[in-house]
Parts: structure tokens; C-alpha cells; sequence
């Protein structure tokens, strides 16, 4: 007897994001992008709905992309999101989503901000529209108030909580944000992704690091990325490796702290940063380092990890209640976790990431083999796929 032929067919989609790559460059527009891309090779008619205008850049493959509200400056000048971006988009949202309320059959919508999943549950309240609210992070109420002050703080947190309670599935990329998705109360369809690689065909590995050896930062400089703490634990790590150089790459709110950190420690020889850089030159400082290290206290996935593992370069995190990261390093591995972020205790890690050579580099490649296969943005895509298939036949009755 023969099995069944699959039963496939067009779902019409929408994902939701305010920022859109490579307009901009962050880890969630990236995610967005690949899942719209990804989806529309699947056979689906995806619709990618932001506040960038997309036609400064290269037309996508594979799905639509189109502006729905004016450009918005997203973060003020400490690096923190403005509410008042957030209203706008989520009032452009609402409209346009009312709009198409008759031909959506799906809406993946970030919620990032919250406001944008109330915007499409209000939206489509009525219609047969499947909706899975994705979270890059969810956080807890100390959390907030330290981003956000007391009154604003205090107000996203329980509007977090509201949107938890309204997601009727909802999306994540790492244990810590399903497990404060269940503290949080949420009860609707759990979706967790088995990762977030995406291209990992392009990626070269280096099987030696480049010398004079050196360690790198990529990243934004705000508060919560500490990179203001890699000078003084660089210096002490040069005690045991006095050739070790420290790349900063980015920019952000603290740089000047950067820069000030770098003085205090008399690493003018030997630290640089050069700002943002092109991607070829990204991938070239981030292949030739001897070590990632980012001693973010927040990370809701930690894809730099996974993008330096495929290039052979181990990783150095700090321990931290809030950092998703931690979940891709294996210790010793791929790479080293410190437990805290005092110099003496990330210059530790330094020295065992930098001293680790070829053998700490193959085992860190091979780790990254074995995650390409696991942790990918199409794996996380197909689970994504299956489930939007399933709610839309039930809510259309596709046959």
C-alpha cells in the first residue's frame, strides 16, 4: 500500500518586524529576514511588513517587503528603545493589518516591541487568522526597570505579561526564553526553535589563528554588552600571553566608556577599534582571532558564537541569569564560560581560549558541524511551517 501523498498548499503570510536587513543589521531582522525567505521557498505567499523602507536595498528572494509606517528612530541616545517608535509602528501596523484581514491566512509578528502583537490580535480579532507571536526575549520585571526606569520600566513588564497571556503561540530560540515565557504564565502553543544558522555553506573554517594573536568584540556598545570590562581583563590575560592584542569592533552609547577603559589601563599599544566594519572584513578579524569574547550580561540567542565556531574561533562568555548565549558553549569545547566578569575571572577564560590552538579550534569546528545540521534557521523554519499548515487547515477547513 502507498503513503499518502503530503498534503500541501499556499498560506499567505505575514511577518512583522520595525527593522528589516540589511537596512539594518541586527540578530532579529537577520532571523526575520531568512524565516520570510525561507517560508517563501516552501511555496508560501509571504508578505515582510516593517518600518524600514526596503527599497534602499537589493529586492529580497522569495517574499515581498514593504514599508507601513514613516522611518522611526527606534533608540535614544543611551541606547534604549523609545516608546513612542514603538506606538507609531504598532498604530501603522494595526491599520495595515486591518486592511489585509481578508487575505492573510497567518501573521508572525515580533514581539519586540509587545505593542505589536496587541496591535495584530485587535486587528484580526474576528478574522480566521492564525497568529504566533515570536520572542527573541522575555524579560523579568528587575530587567525592565534597569533598562527603562521605574514608571516605563514597571509598564512594559506588565504589558509583556498581558502579551504572554494573549499569544496563542508563540515562538523562542533558546531555553532560558521558554522557560520565562512559562513563568510569565503563557499556556498557548510552544514553539521552540532548534536554532538560528543560516548560510552555513558560505563559512570557511581557519585552522590556526592569526599571530600576533588577538581577541575580538563585534557588537553594539551599550550597557548591557559590558565591553568596557575587556581592557582591564585583556591586560591582566597579557601577564600570560604578553603578545595578545584586544579588537573592538562597533559602536554604541558607551563607547566612550569603551575608550575611557581602554586609557585606564595603558592599552593604547595594543587595543584597537576600528568601528563597524564590512562584512568581508568581519569575517576576516573574526577568523583570524584567537577568541570571541563578549561579555554581554544579555543575550536572548548568541548567534556570534555559532558565526565565529564556523571559522574555527572559540568563544568567551561571562555566567549571567540572562544570557541565552551560555546554551551553545560547550566548555572547553567551542569555547569558555566565566563566571563572572571580574578582570581576574575573564582574563582566565582569555588565557584558556587563546592557549587552546589547533586543537581547541578543530573541536570547535566540529561542533559547529554537527549544530548546522541541528541548529538552523530551515530547521526552525519546516517546525514553523508544519505548524501554520495545521491551524490554517483547522481555521479554513483546507482540504
Amino acid at each position: 500500500m502507498s503513503a499518502r501523498p503530503e498534503r500541501t498548499f499556499e498560506v499567505k503570510i505575514a511577518i512583522v518586524f520595525d527593522c528589516y536587513f540589511p537596512v539594518t543589521t541586527g540578530g532579529g531582522e537577520r532571523l526575520y529576514g531568512a524565516m520570510a525567505r525561507d517560508l517563501g521557498a516552501l511555496g508560501h505567499d509571504v508578505e515582510y511588513l516593517t518600518a524600514v523602507d526596503p527599497t534602499t536595498a537589493e529586492a529580497p528572494a522569495g517574499f515581498r517587503a514593504t514599508q507601513i509606517s514613516p522611518g522611526l528612530h527606534l533608540y535614544d541616545a543611551d541606547g534604549v528603545r523609545r516608546p513612542q517608535s514603538a506606538l507609531v509602528f504598532a498604530w501603522a501596523l494595526f491599520k495595515a493589518l486591518r486592511k489585509r484581514r481578508r487575505s492573510l491566512d497567518a501573521v508572525v509578528v515580533s514581539a519586540l516591541p509587545v505593542l505589536n502583537l496587541f496591535a495584530a490580535r485587535i486587528a484580526l480579532a474576528g478574522s480566521r487568522t492564525a497568529i504566533v507571536a515570536d520572542y527573541l526575549e522575555v524579560w523579568g520585571r528587575k530587567q525592565w526597570l534597569e533598562y527603562s526606569g521605574g514608571v516605563v520600566g514597571t509598564v512594559a513588564w506588565v504589558l509583556q505579561r498581558f502579551a504572554v497571556l494573549a499569544s496563542p503561540a508563540a515562538s523562542c530560540h533558546s531555553l532560558l526564553t521558554e522557560d520565562r515565557l512559562r513563568v510569565e504564565r503563557f499556556r498557548g502553543t510552544m514553539l521552540r526553535s532548534p536554532g538560528l544558522i543560516d548560510n552555513p555553506a558560505q563559512v570557511e573554517a581557519r585552522a590556526e589563528a592569526d599571530a600576533p594573536p588577538y581577541i575580538v568584540y563585534a557588537g553594539r556598545h551599550i550597557a548591557d554588552k559590558r565591553v568596557e570590562a575587556l581592557p582591564a581583563a585583556v591586560a591582566i590575560a597579557r601577564q600570560a600571553l604578553p603578545e595578545l592584542r584586544l579588537v573592538i569592533l562597533g559602536k554604541g552609547p558607551t563607547t566612550p566608556r569603551v575608550e575611557a577603559a581602554i586609557a585606564a589601563a595603558g592599552a593604547e599599544g595594543w587595543a584597537t577599534m576600528p568601528g563597524f566594519v564590512s562584512e568581508s572584513e568581519l569575517a576576516e578579524l573574526m577568523g583570524g582571532a584567537s577568541a570571541l569574547v563578549n561579555p554581554s550580561k544579555r543575550e536572548g540567542y548568541g548567534l556570534v558564537v555559532v558565526e565565529a565556531a564556523g571559522r574555527g574561533t572559540p568563544s568567551v562568555l561571562v555566567a549571567d541569569p540572562d544570557n541565552a548565549a551560555m546554551e551553545l558553549v560547550e566548555e572547553g569545547v567551542n569555547g569558555f564560560v566565566a563566571p563572572s566578569i571580574a578582570a581576574e575571572d575573564l582574563a582566565a577564560a582569555i588565557v584558556r581560549a587563546a592557549s587552546g590552538g589547533t586543537d581547541l579550534r578543530r573541536s570547535t569546528r566540529d561542533w559547529y558541524d554537527d549544530a548546522v545540521v541541528t541548529k538552523t534557521v530551515t530547521r526552525t523554519v519546516e517546525r514553523l511551517d508544519a505548524y501554520l499548515r495545521a491551524t490554517v487547515e483547522a481555521l479554513r477547513g483546507v482540504k
